[in-house]
């Protein structure tokens, strides 16, 4: 892997003090138990590197990936403690049911996949329209791209990108297709959307939301977050923390939305009717929501979007 692709990982104490529940691992293994955290996305590390010099020497942290480099990142950590599944997140349901203290998931792309142009995630960079978390597997963008109707991009830009030119936008690409062949790399889809959308927001490049549109379409993003945080619920013991980094308000809108729905009191109609009113079954205890300090966006930007939810697995079933 590059050296030159750097990453910095947002919210990084913050998330991991969260986590644990207390600045280190002295007082959480008092009592002699085996704990077990998982990074649902290891990205580059940073997470788990900090969190591995907070646990106990009987704790164990298991993370997955989709990312063919990121596992080779992975592959550096020669901790014991410490174990990888090349996989996306989705996968935490083949945890043991109650078995994990803690579940961090950091959303979105990690700046090494953004500044690589052989990736094709940036608008940045000339490079092959890919965009692909694993790109072993599956359909790339410019794949999709070639095949795909009209209204099923206006869909995907509109839904996932939340850009009001998603029509002019989809037709622009598949008029190109028919007049001069499939897009094949990032520069011609950044230039074909900048032509099709007629105003621009101060400070942000046109085929920003096209850009982030067709990146969690091809990878399944949302789908993937409901399916993990949903296996979140089974996996986590009570008292175990779910934590979740998300970048834009699709991710943030599920994960607020998951919290919310699973901390409300609900009336247990399965109890005996001598019980005036039933009981009340929460899943979930909202315990607060995150920004990055002013000093964190200055050093950098891209934590500028981050919010961060932490959530507490109650002991309902």
């Amino acid at each position: 892997m590059d050296t030159l692709w750097k990453h910095t990982t947002v919210l990084l104490d913050e998330a991991v003090d969260a986590l644990l529940d207390k600045p280190d691992s002295s007082t959480h293994s008092a009592d002699g138990a085996v704990a077990t955290y998982v990074d649902a996305t290891f990205g580059r590390g940073g997470h788990s590197r900090l969190l591995l010099s907070k646990l106990g020497p009987q704790d164990r942290l298991i993370a997955f990936d989709h990312d063919p480099e990121a596992i080779a990142e992975a592959a550096t950590i020669t901790d014991p403690r410490f174990s990888i599944r090349h996989q996306g997140f989705r996968h935490l349901d083949t945890l043991p049911d109650a078995s994990v203290a803690g579940v961090l998931m950091d959303l979105g792309i990690s700046s090494p996949q953004i500044d690589n142009p052989v990736r094709g995630f940036s608008f940045r960079f000339d490079g092959p329209l890919d965009m692909r978390m694993d790109p072993t597997r599956g359909e790339s963008v410019a794949e999709w791209l070639a095949t795909a109707e009209v209204q099923q991009i206006a869909e995907v830009v509109r839904d996932y990108g939340e850009e009001r030119f998603a029509g002019p936008i989809a037709k622009a690409i598949v008029a190109r297709r028919q007049e001069r062949g499939p897009l094949s790399t990032t520069t011609e889809l950044a230039e074909l959307v900048a032509s099709a959308v007629k105003t621009r927001e101060a400070g942000q490049n046109p085929a920003t939301r096209t850009f982030q549109a067709f990146r969690i379409f091809i990878n399944a993003e949302l789908e993937e977050l409901q399916l993990a945080l949903d296996a979140s619920l089974r996996v986590l013991q009570p008292g175990g923390r779910l934590v979740v980094i998300s970048f834009h308000s699709l991710e943030d809108r599920i994960v607020k939305q998951f919290i919310a729905k699973h901390a409300r009191e609900v009336v247990d109609r399965r109890a005996p009717s001598w019980m005036l009113g039933g009981t009340t079954l929460m899943k979930l205890e909202a315990l607060g929501r995150v920004k990055p300090s002013a000093a964190e966006v200055a050093g950098n930007k891209r934590a500028r979007s981050a919010v961060m939810r932490v959530a507490r697995r109650t002991a309902a079933p």
